[in-house]
C-alpha cells in the first residue's frame, strides 16, 4: 500500500542550502560545539566569513533552528533582569545542592542494582565491533534492570524538576486504509513490535525520559563504556558504542549492529528496543532536521515520538550554550516541563523499504505535521558554523 504521507501538506522550510552531510551516518559528532576547531580550515574560513560581517540577527534568521528564545539569551550569556539574579542566587544556595546530592543518590543505586545483577554474569561480545552489553540477560535480572532503571529514571527526571510529564498517545483508527496503523502504545505492540523509536532530539534529557517510558538501547561513543558508575549503566542499557572521534572504517561496523539490533527488536519482544536520533544533532525544539536514513536500513517498523519542553525562563533545549553552564542554569530552575507525544507505529511500505531515504523523509515529514514542526534543510555543519560565529561575536565584544 502506499504511504499516506503523500497526503500531507508540505510544511514551510528554511531557503539555507546545506553542506554535504552523510545521509547513512546514525551518530553525531561531537566535538566540541562553541569553539572553533584548530584542525578544520574549512570551518575556519566559514566562521571567520559568517562572524565578520553578519549581526546576532542576521545569524538568528539563517540558523533559526538553534537560536535560544529564553530569559538567558544567546548562548546562555544574555543580560538578565534583576529579578532572575535573585532567583538564581536563592536557587544556587538551595535547591542546587539538594538536587546533586539527589541525582548523585540515584546514579549510586542504580549502579549497584545493574552490579547485583550482572554478578557471576558474562557480557554478551561481539568482539570484531568491540561491543559489550547485558541487555541480552534473560529471566529476572533483565526484569529487575528494567523495571528499576525506568523507575530511577522517573526519580531523576522528579529531582530535576520535571514533577509532572505529560504523555499523549494518538488514538487507534484500526479501520483508516493506510499503511501505518494507528493505535495506542499497547494496541501497537500487539499489532507488530517497531524495531526502534524514533525521536526529534532537543536535550540530553531526552534519554532520560526514554529511559523512563521504555529503557532503549541507543549509540554512545566508546569511551562511555569506560566511565565509573555510567559504564556499566550504559551496558545494562545495551548501549551500542561508536568511535565518534575519528572517521575510521569501524562505522560500517557499528551501523550494521545498530540494524541488527532493531530487527531483533521487532521480531523478539524480549530483546532492548533502540532509541535513535536520525536528527544528528540538537534544535530549539521548534524545527525538524533532516532525518540521515541509516536509522531506517532494516526496514523494521518505527515508534516515533515528539517532545516538547515548555518553558517560561529557561528552555531545557541544549542548543547554543555550553554543557556546564546549561546543567547548572537548568538545576536552578524551580519547576521544569516535557511533554511527549507517541504517534502510532509506522509501518513503511515496500517503496520504502526499497528505499530508506523515502522512509526517514516520510516519517519526518509525518512527525513535523502531527508535532506542528518546522522543517528545515540546515544540519550539524550549518550549526558549527553558527556556534562559531556566535563565539567570535562574543569575542570581540
Amino acid at each position: 500500500m502506499e504511504s499516506e504521507l503523500q497526503k500531507l501538506p508540505p510544511k514551510t522550510t528554511q531557503t539555507t542550502q546545506p553542506e554535504s552531510v552523510d545521509e547513512s551516518s546514525l551518530t553525531k559528532d561531537d566535538r566540541p560545539l562553541l569553539k572553533p576547531d584548530p584542525t578544520n580550515p574549512q570551518l575556519q574560513v566559514q566562521s571567520q566569513s559568517s562572524s565578520s560581517n553578519p549581526s546576532i540577527e542576521e545569524l538568528e534568521k539563517k540558523y533559526a533552528p538553534y537560536v535560544r528564545h529564553d530569559v538567558y539569551g544567546v548562548m546562555g550569556r544574555g543580560e538578565l533582569p534583576w529579578t532572575e539574579k535573585v532567583l538564581l542566587g536563592i536557587a544556587l544556595v538551595t535547591v542546587v545542592p539538594m538536587r546533586v546530592v539527589g541525582a548523585m543518590t540515584v546514579l549510586v543505586v542504580y549502579y549497584l542494582i545493574c552490579k547485583v545483577c550482572t554478578a557471576f554474569s558474562a557480557p554478551n561480545r561481539e568482539e570484531e565491533e568491540e561491543q559489550e552489553d547485558y541487555a541480552h540477560i534473560g529471566g529476572w535480572r533483565r526484569a529487575v534492570m528494567m523495571q528499576s532503571g525506568m523507575f530511577l529514571s522517573r526519580v531523576m527526571l522528579f529531582v530535576f524538576g520535571f514533577y509532572w510529564i505529560s504523555e499523549t498517545y494518538c488514538p487507534i483508527d484500526l479501520d483508516a486504509d493506510s499503511n501505518n496503523e494507528h493505535g495506542s502504545k499497547d494496541q501497537a505492540e500487539e499489532l507488530e513490535r517497531p524495531g526502534a523509536i524514533v525521536s526529534n532530539h532537543i536535550s540530553y534529557l531526552d534519554i532520560l525520559y526514554h529511559m523512563s517510558s521504555s529503557f532503549p538501547s541507543f549509540v554512545a561513543k566508546r569511551s562511555v563504556a569506560k566511565l565509573p558508575l555510567v559504564g556499566l549503566i550504559s551496558k545494562c542499557l545495551g548501549c551500542v558504542y561508536v568511535q565518534r572521534e575519528s572517521k575510521s572504517p569501524d562505522f560500517k561496523g557499528v551501523s550494521g549492529v545498530v540494524n541488527e539490533r532493531i530487527r531483533e527488536a521487532h521480531q523478539n519482544k524480549s530483546a532492548p528496543i533502540m532509541l535513535l536520533f536520525p536528527e544528528g544533532t540538537t534544535t530549539n525544539g521548534d524545527f525538524l532536521l533532516p532525518f540521515k536514513s541509516g536509522a531506517f536500513l532494516s526496514g523494521a517498523p518505527v515508534q516515533p515520538v515528539i517532545l516538547r519542553y515548555p518553558y517560561q525562563r529557561l528552555s531545557p533545549a541544549w542548543d547554543s550554550i555550553s554543557g556546564v553552564r546549561h546543567v547548572i542554569l537548568l538545576l536552578c530552575q524551580f519547576v521544569n516541563y516535557v511533554e511527549a507525544t507517541w504517534l502510532p507505529v509506522y509501518y513503511p511500505s515496500q517503496q520504502e523499504k526499497d528505499d530508506p531515504r523515502l522512509y526517514a523523509e516520510n516519517v519526518r515529514r509525518l512527525m513535523a505535521h502531527e508535532g506542528n514542526l518546522i522543517l528545515s534543510d540546515i544540519g550539524l555543519a550549518e550549526k558549527r558554523v553558527y556556534h562559531a560565529a556566535l563565539n567570535g561575536l562574543f569575542c570581540q565584544q
